[in-house]
């Protein structure tokens, strides 16, 4: 049976390379993208089964508005898949107010609202899956990217949530979470101003930058296929091989810091 898929960021890096894999398969898509001249390829090509929107998912009412018009159009939403966003470089103190609440506003609040505005027909069907795309960086870090990593770590949190709130509906919800990919999230231009303090740091991580540890965009499609067809998705879904080995180094150190203050904790219980 054909799904409908509604995908944000759709122009460019995984929501492109996935946008065109749904249409190749045959399902119905709504595209999402701040400028919607990138898909007239597609649109061209695929004709009704994709539906090119205009959206910027910072602002509420218009995420609320593409559902509607995405469920008028093709009468139903089957998947929702939450991938725009992007990625500020920079130190924790070199953020900017300006720059913190932007990097929020798309990342975490774009996703809450389309969430939210979906929730409603996923209920009435009775069925539905929403994906977030979120990112190894939402269970552990890497620094200077602070703020980008905070935001992630906001989606996991809201979608764990989400997921206990929503299976009684017959809704799955999925976090996937991809290491590092070769893709311009990384040099966008979206910079905070440096301060002095911290070129050292940039400096040793920018020598030890491993290409290897970068996967390639093309190589995801199979994987999210799978995962959008799966009876039962799961929760969680990591993407790349570097993503299970920083996880699982990450919980072993954390697991080692509980148990070493285990004592203190018990005896704060009261």
């Amino acid at each position: 049976m054909s799904k409908t898929i509604l995908i944000t960021g759709a122009s460019k890096g995984f929501g492109r390379a996935w946008t065109e894999a749904f249409l190749a398969k045959g399902y119905k898509v709504a595209a999402t993208a701040r400028n919607i001249d990138t898909l007239a390829d597609l649109k061209a090509q695929y004709g009704d089964a994709i539906l090119p929107l205009t959206l910027d998912v910072n602002k509420r009412e218009d995420s609320f508005a593409v559902i509607e018009k995405v469920k008028q159009n093709f009468g139903t939403i089957d998947i929702l898949i939450n991938n725009a966003g992007y990625a500020l470089n920079g130190a924790v103190e070199e953020a900017s107010e300006t720059e913190a609440r932007a990097q929020f506003e798309t990342n975490f609040f774009g996703t809450l609202w389309l969430t939210q505005a979906v929730l409603p027909i996923m209920r009435s069907q009775k069925s539905g899956h929403i994906i977030q795309v979120s990112s190894v960086l939402g269970i552990t870090t890497l620094p200077n990217l602070g703020l980008y990593n905070a935001s992630k770590f906001a989606i996991e949190g809201l979608t764990e949530t989400l997921a206990q709130e929503v299976k009684q509906f017959g809704i799955n919800v999925t976090l996937v979470e991809p290491n590092g990919y070769v893709t311009d999230i990384w040099g966008n231009g979206f910079n905070s101003e440096s301060i002095d303090a911290y070129d050292g740091l940039k400096k040793a991580i920018e020598e030890g930058h491993d290409p290897d540890s970068f996967g390639k965009i093309s190589a995801t499609v199979p994987a999210i296929i799978k995962l959008i067809e799966a009876d039962t998705p799961p929760l969680r879904l990591f993407l790349g091989k570097v993503a299970l080995p920083f996880a699982k180094q990450t919980y072993e150190q954390k697991l080692a810091t509980w148990e070493e203050w285990a004592d203190v904790s018990v005896a704060a219980h009261g």
